[in-house]
């Protein structure tokens, strides 16, 4: 069966090689590019962006190569609310949100896909590596690319009408083939970091827009050990960048308390946390896991996997996911995704909004 298929074109190699297979598998393909800043001089620019006025001409080039259509859609409103603004107002209540993650929820398979439905495409075609089998989102065959975690968010609905073309290769075979085809993008390097942070300075972009607020930096007593200009510009986990020289031993931000203004610092042992919270739960390869089931959960981008018991309990306003790891984790950051999976399918997600530690981790009786 033909089917109309809107194809998202980044301008790297990924998109374009999944936008000619798509084009040579018989459908009916359209390329768009999405526009996501008013000031695009305002992003990364060259081989490190993902959203440049660079990109937006290499993906032109390309769906001229591949023989397709090819339009601009400007997102960029969209994209200031949805990403921006939130990443912005998660830090600021001592989160650490993940913005290609909310990228993806919010715009490339809400927004765009909401616009392409409309218009009466029956999928989006993207370039991440992943696979979908039985409609259902399964880890690409590249372990080192795999993005099933940053499509964690996405919703069965969503799933329905998207394509992934690339899930069964590995990168050095996409940029193979896209050499074959003779797309210019063949050799551009990946994207790194965020792309609406010229710099790639994120506490100079938070201070920016929050503004400096200095506070105590303390240990676990609460003895004060230093100051900052900002909890929003630390994350749990951070060890580098406090400023807390002198100390005998490596301290590691522990938590951030956004209305006291105040970062807890201490050893990396008590960054251990074996018990989590999510909230939101979306499920899209399983119903509700409402009794405890042994599974696996990632808890970051390319990050380890844990052996875990999960379940999704009722709350007040609300459902909850609680994840109970086999093994200690060190730097859970509330904001971020916990996603679940069975094997290498995808089962559902949450936004972790707590995360604890059991006696036996607290006593040193285990360790992260």
């Amino acid at each position: 069966m033909t089917l109309r298929v809107l194809a998202a074109m980044s301008g790297g190699v990924d998109s374009a090689v999944a936008a000619a297979r798509v084009a040579e598998a018989g459908h009916d393909v359209t390329g768009v590019h999405l526009a996501l800043s008013k000031n695009p001089q305002s992003y990364r620019t060259g081989a490190r962006g993902c959203c440049t006025v660079e990109d937006s001409h290499d993906a032109r080039r390309a769906a001229d190569v591949i023989g397709i259509p090819f339009y601009v859609w400007d997102m960029s409103e969209e994209f200031d609310r949805e990403v921006v603004q939130d990443f912005v107002a998660e830090y600021e209540s001592g989160n650490t949100p993940n913005p290609c993650l909310r990228c993806n929820e919010k715009i490339k398979f809400e927004a765009v896909l909401d616009r392409a439905i409309a218009l009466g495409f029956d999928a989006v075609a993207t370039g991440h590596h992943v696979r979908k089998i039985d409609g259902r989102l399964v880890r690409s065959v590249d372990a080192a690319k795999d993005q099933s975690y940053v499509l964690g968010v996405l919703d069965a609905e969503q799933i329905a009408h998207a394509v992934f073309p690339l899930g069964d290769c590995t990168k050095e075979e996409v940029r193979a083939e896209a050499d074959r085809r003779g797309l210019s993008v063949a050799d551009k390097p990946d994207s790194h970091d965020i792309c609406f942070i010229a710099d790639g300075d994120t506490a100079g972009f938070l201070n920016r827009r929050i503004g400096e607020r200095p506070g105590p930096i303390q240990d676990e007593e609460g003895n004060v050990v230093g100051t900052h200009n900002g909890a929003h510009t630390f994350t749990v986990g951070q060890r580098k960048g406090l400023g807390l020289g002198g100390a005998a031993h490596p301290r590691y931000v522990l938590s951030i308390e956004p209305v006291q203004n105040t970062v807890t610092v201490g050893p990396r042992a008590s960054l251990a946390v074996d018990e989590i919270t999510g909230v939101r739960p979306v499920w899209s390869g399983s119903g509700p896991l409402t009794e405890p089931t042994e599974c696996h959960v990632q808890l970051r981008a390319h990050g380890e996997v844990y052996p875990a018991t999960v379940w999704q309990r009722g709350a007040e306003g609300g459902d909850e996911l609680v994840v109970r790891l086999a093994e200690p984790a060190a730097g859970v950051a509330t904001g971020q995704a916990v996603v679940v999976y069975d094997g290498d399918t995808v089962l559902g997600s949450a936004t972790i909004s707590a995360t604890a530690r059991s006696a036996a981790v607290a006593s040193g009786t285990t360790t992260a």
